[in-house]
Order: C-alpha cells, then structure tokens, then sequence
C-alpha cells in the first residue's frame, strides 16, 4: 500500500528543535511524493545520526537529536510508513538493519532520490557536502553568494540520469570550516579542496561543474589537474584567462577604485555592510543579479561611501524560481558572517601571481560553457572579446558557448530545465 504520510511525531522526542513553519504543510504532515522530495536525511559525523528531517528549502532541521547510526535503523528501518505513529524509544517496525542504506532500500522510489548530508575530511579542512546518485561523479561548486543549495535544481536529474552528484560547500561558507588566514583561499588551496574531495570519495576522476566563483575553481582544476578530470563545465564565469597584470590592480585603474573586486578587497568593509542584515543583502543580490530586472546590464560600480547595498533595489516580490524557503536555506548558510566568502576575492591578486607558471596555457579536457545573456559576468570589460574566441581557444569544447536568452547572473537557478538538459547532453557523451 502506497504510504501516506511520515508523521511528525516520530521526531517528538525530548531535546528536539523544531523550526516553526519549516516547509510542512499546514497540518504538520508530508502526504505523497510531492512533499517527501521536499526533505532530505541529514547524516553527521561517521557513526553518528540526526533524527528527523531538513528541509531541503530552508536548510532547517526540524530535530536534533543524535543517536548512533545502528540505533537509529533500527528503530526507523523504513522511514516512510502507513503506521500512525513513530515514536521512539519503542518502534512498531522491525529491527535488524544494521547497514545505513537499508533505510532508504526499502523506502519508496522517492525516498532513493534523496539528497544526503555529511561531513568530510579534505585538505586540511572539514567540508559539508550534499549527496545523491549512483555512478560516475560529478562535483557541483557553488559560487558567490551561495552554497550547496544553488544546486537543487540539479541533483534529482542528474542523478536519474546515471551519475553519483556531490555538491559541497566550498570553504568558507555554511557548514564547512572557515580558515581565519585569508592566504587559506587561494586558488591553490580551492583545487586542492577538490582534488581531496574525489579522493576522500573513493574516486579517481571526476566531472567537474562550477558557477561564478566555482567556475574559475573547476576550470583551474581541469587545468592543474587534467588527469582527474573527465570533463568541465562552467556557467556564467568563462575559462581563465591570466592577463598581463594583476586583476585587482587593472580594476582599480580601470573604475577609479569602484568596481566590486576592489570593494570586497577592503578588509572589514563589505563583511559589515553585508552582516547587518543578511536577508536583506542576499534579497537584493539574488535580485539585482536576476535576468528578471529591467534596464540594461550595467558594470557593478560601487560608490565605496555609501556601500553596494544601497544603490539596490529591494523588491517586493522575489523571482519565482528563487522562493522565501530558498532565502531562508541561503540566510541561514551566512549565520557565520560573509568574511570567509570574501576572502575569495582578497586572494584575486595572489592568484594571479601563483598561476605564472601556466600563463597561456591550454584547458585540455572535454569542457562546456553556459551564460546567460543577461548576466554581467560575461559583460565585464574583454569578456565578450574572449567568449567568441574559446571555440579557437579550447579544443575540448563540446559545443560553441551556450547562451540562455533572458537569463541573468544566477545560470542554473533561473534556468534549470536548459542547464540540466546541456549537463546531461555533455556527461552522458562522454560516459
């Protein structure tokens, strides 16, 4: 018989923590299969469990209470049950699943396309990652200001599609560390979080797939590390080009100190601004980066007296494809402040100087590129120039760059139907 619903009691236990309104419907139950894949299991550290759900939307768990692993199969061997009621410490399910998988094996069909959360040991650092699939891997890298979550759209059908799909929060953001050193996020120590990413996972090559600030990391790591990757991918933020200076200093001369890389540049300063109220701030980036505005796509000039925030506008309605649950998870992954996030573009011109050694060199591997033709990335100063000249540039290149008519900064957010439609064109032609 086709279950009903998984009833919130099974998590009303002593100690829990309930977020209130946490994407349930309003009587507190999930009915069907439309409400299961709105939630995803959380696993910790090795060994360890925390009963109940998060919500996928909001990234909140609804308890927290932890139990070892075995415990918890056995008292919920299989999640998803017509039984009225779940409540631990006695369970009416049968016992003796003692393997974690077992949990999901027997579930529906649904269940098996959940996305799973845990911690990971790589490079020196802890990451938090989200999982889902079977099959060749595939790492998804998020980018500024975002985390695991911008890849929502993209984990079911990839997954369906053959492919085992990890999407972690890079350093520095939501549940992963946060190196206090800002020399800790150079390019080199973002490949290298990802070269012991595919191997913590018992891998030796990978698709690697980034958007803005995760693109320049997949591409740097096809680059770097051509012998662990299968193929590339990028969306919005194009293949690197080292110019003939340093990025930070070229910006500077070219908008008199006001371009956004050089605001960020400033310790402390961009970090207060966006502290102060980080719903409002990612409200208005979500927003103002959107193909959804109107008027043309400008360069982001800062007035460095009155912030970036100021001259955005605050809408008074989000974007469909971006709802108040998705800013809920994205708030909530920015508790610990932006600092870390920043420090990616603090260490624009310290990458630029360790990457001399590969000045011209070539990205080999099979590569895909993806922009909206509303997004300012592609519109910074000689991007356009040297995106019509990467089909000569790349000989990997699966196809000429696509481009999605009306999309703007946030690629396969905005636009998840064509995304996941070309990532799957370009894995599955070379799986």
């Amino acid at each position: 018989m086709r279950p009903e619903y998984w009833p919130t009691s099974a998590c009303d236990h002593p100690g829990e923590h309930r977020r209130p309104g946490a994407g349930l419907p309003d009587d507190g139950h999930l009915r069907g299969e439309d409400d299961l894949q709105r939630f995803s299991i959380y696993r910790d550290v090795p060994g360890i469990s925390k009963i109940g759900l998060q919500n996928k939307y909001t990234g909140s768990m609804m308890a927290h209470d932890r139990y070892p692993e075995r415990e918890l199969i056995d008292q919920y061997p299989h999640p998803v049950s017509s039984a009225p009621h779940v409540n631990p410490p006695t369970s009416p399910f049968r016992a003796g699943r003692s393997a974690p998988d077992r949990a999901l094996r027997g579930a529906p069909r649904t269940l098996g396309r959940m996305v799973e959360h845990r911690m990971i040991d790589v490079n020196g650092v802890r990451l938090h990652i989200a999982e889902e699939g079977e099959g060749p891997l595939v790492v998804l890298l998020h980018g500024f200001p975002e985390s695991w979550h911008s890849w929502r759209h993209q984990f079911g059908p990839l997954a369906a599609a053959g492919f085992r799909v990890v999407a972690p929060d890079q350093r520095g953001y939501g549940r992963s560390d946060h190196p206090a050193d800002v020399a800790a996020y150079s390019i080199l120590h973002l490949v290298g979080d990802v070269v012991g990413l595919i191997r913590a996972l018992g891998e030796e090559k990978a698709y690697v797939v980034g958007h803005d600030w995760g693109a320049p990391v997949a591409w740097h790591t096809a680059l770097l590390r051509p012998d662990m990757v299968l193929g590339v991918a990028g969306l919005s933020v194009p293949p690197p080009s080292r110019g003939p200076e340093p990025p930070l200093v070229a910006m500077e001369r070219e908008f008199g100190g006001r371009f956004y890389w050089n605001y960020f540049d400033r310790p402390g300063v961009a970090d207060a601004e966006f502290a102060k109220d980080p719903r409002l701030t990612l409200r208005k980036f979500f927003y103002g980066a959107s193909g959804d505005t109107a008027g043309e796509v400008t360069q982001p000039l800062v007035d460095p007296d009155r912030g970036w925030l100021a001259a955005m506008e605050d809408p008074e309605e989000m974007p469909g494809w971006f709802t108040e649950g998705d800013l809920d998870a994205l708030t909530e992954s920015f508790s610990r402040g932006f600092t870390g996030a920043l420090n990616w573009y603090r260490n624009l011109d310290r990458n630029w100087e360790l990457t001399a050694p590969w000045q011209d060199a070539v990205i080999t591997s099979p590569a895909l590129y993806l922009y909206g033709d509303r997004d300012l990335v592609p519109a910074f100063p000689g991007a356009p120039e040297f995106i019509a000249s990467l089909p000569d540039r790349m000989p990997g290149l699966h196809r000429e760059p696509i481009v999605l008519p009306g999309c703007g900064h946030w690629t396969q957010q905005e636009r998840p139907d064509e995304v996941n439609a070309a990532l799957i064109d370009f894995l599955t032609a070379r799986s």
